[in-house]
């Protein structure tokens, strides 16, 4: 097959535990993101009607959306709207079974050695787009529903760990408790010795956040010293902020919410073109 012209666009769909997150690209060049909630059946449907145009999505997000989406239809190959998507949700990929122009990308597709078979497609993504853009090896720490840490070194997996995120564990507290009060965490550090009970919960789950990710830098940087580490998801920026109040330890920060989309553009031009 030859080359995708640069000019075809398509739309690109990671499916969290929390939100959608959509992009639109044009060839292999991102041209905006933008995130949704869980859609139900007929929000699917009515989308695909309305060609995924901008119009069609003022109900599902307040977030502004790309206007280059008017334009898909006009430049679609053979007049199907590509969307590849990639889901640790089935339910929310189910809804889009029956749309001619999906392409789900599975582990299978994704070019990194020692992956195991329950492995999150949202990590794998996320890795394979941090080292294409910052090199290898390369640690990704995506702060979402779930804090995760996702380790790789020449276009393979090394390892990685899982706990519950920041919004996880303050609803934990209040579900599996009789008197705990809902607590959020804004953006600045909260003082470590609290002396009310929002306070505390602030602190115990805030310090103990950046507690467990100064263990795993601190692990990663003693085996590869210079190497990047890449924050994404959606309490990305706070992490940052709350570790950027410690020393750092050696090797070059990132921020960037758009890793899964680089992984999903390398499966894309792994599928489209010849290379």
């Amino acid at each position: 097959m030859s080359a995708a012209p640069q000019t075809t666009p398509w739309l690109a769909l990671v499916m969290g535990n929390t939100r959608l997150h959509w992009a639109i690209f044009m060839g292999n060049t991102l041209q905006g993101t933008w995130h949704t909630r869980h859609l139900h059946q007929a929000e699917v449907d009515t989308l695909i009607a309305r060609r995924f145009a901008v119009a069609g999505w003022k109900p599902l997000t307040t977030m502004s959306v790309p206007k280059q989406l008017d334009d898909l239809e006009k430049n679609a190959a053979a007049g199907t709207i590509a969307l590849y998507a990639a889901s640790v949700v089935p339910p929310q990929l189910a809804l889009w079974q029956a749309y001619p122009g999906l392409r789900v990308i599975t582990l299978e597709q994704v070019p990194l050695a020692n992956l195991y078979p329950t492995m999150g497609i949202d990590r794998a993504l996320n890795l394979l787009g941090a080292g294409d853009r910052y090199g290898w090896p390369v640690l990704v720490i995506d702060a979402g529903t779930a804090l995760t840490f996702t380790a790789g070194n020449a276009d393979q997996f090394l390892g990685g760990a899982i706990v519950p995120g920041l919004a996880l564990q303050f609803k934990a507290l209040q579900d599996y408790t009789a008197n705990l009060p809902q607590v959020t965490s804004g953006a600045e550090l909260p003082s470590r010795w609290a002396q009310t009970t929002p306070e505390a919960i602030q602190s115990g789950v805030v310090h103990g956040v950046v507690a467990i990710a100064e263990d795993f830098l601190a692990n990663w940087h003693r085996q590869y010293p210079e190497a990047p580490v890449v924050l994404t998801g959606g309490d990305g920026d706070r992490l940052l902020t709350w570790l950027n109040t410690k020393k750092r330890p050696n090797g070059s920060w990132h921020r960037d919410a758009d890793l899964m989309f680089l992984g999903m553009c390398r499966c894309y031009l792994l599928e489209t073109t010849d290379a």
